[in-house]
């Protein structure tokens, strides 16, 4: 993206998700690549189509969508050959999801396995179940959480590297009951995990890319 513009970072530190067009507009895994692709830096339909390999069509619909949602903007039109190139830019920094649906979750993880499927470099990917007390299980999301957001990144021009965080409390058989108040899930956008990631990409109870 050696024609990339220098553009200030998006207006909004933090969009909380609520209304139903944006979680429709995150149930889709381009969409949620779309907007990990945005997390650090505007590009065009064209930049974007090669950085995910993706068809131009299927981009342009999908930011239309995000667009519609409030969750990306056009930042800038340019005048090149042959017609106008624009660039655009996510709405905010951070994606905040209190209340995270179904559909969105499903495409969120779809979209980052997509994304280890395709990576060149080694990935880490760890599942771990443990037993833990309310507080203990709180005590680890803000440690997690505290790791991930305190990341210092290298330098322009290095890889990026989404990072993916989650604790959550398995449900319990239907008819049991249990200790409540566990950690709720947690994890780039950055996408969020984002993954992410991060620093940017979905925060709180989303992803962190």
């Amino acid at each position: 993206m050696r024609d990339q513009p220098s553009y200030p970072p998006p207006s909004e530190e933090v969009l909380e998700i609520g209304a139903p067009e944006q979680f429709a507009a995150l149930s889709h895994p381009l969409r949620q690549r779309l907007l990990f692709a945005l997390g650090h830096r505007p590009a065009t339909i064209r930049q974007l189509a090669a950085q995910l390999d993706a068809k131009k069509g299927n981009v342009a619909h999908h930011l239309k969508v995000l667009r519609d949602a409030g969750l990306v903007r056009v930042v800038e039109t340019r005048q090149v050959r042959g017609g106008t190139e624009q660039y655009y830019q996510r709405t905010a920094r951070h994606m905040v999801v209190a209340e995270p649906q179904a559909a969105g979750t499903a495409a969120m993880f779809a979209a980052v396995a997509q994304e280890l499927d395709l990576s060149p470099a080694e990935t880490h990917l760890t599942l771990r179940h443990l037993r833990l007390s309310p507080a203990k299980a709180s005590e680890l999301g803000e440690a997690l959480t505290e790791l991930v957001d305190e990341a210092e990144e290298d330098a322009e021009g290095q890889p990026l590297h989404g990072v993916l965080v989650a604790l959550y409390q398995q449900a319990l058989p239907t008819g049991t009951t249990g200790t409540s108040g566990a950690a709720r899930p947690r994890g780039a956008h950055t996408p969020p995990p984002p993954v992410e990631e991060e620093k940017d990409g979905f925060h709180g109870d989303f992803l962190q890319p």
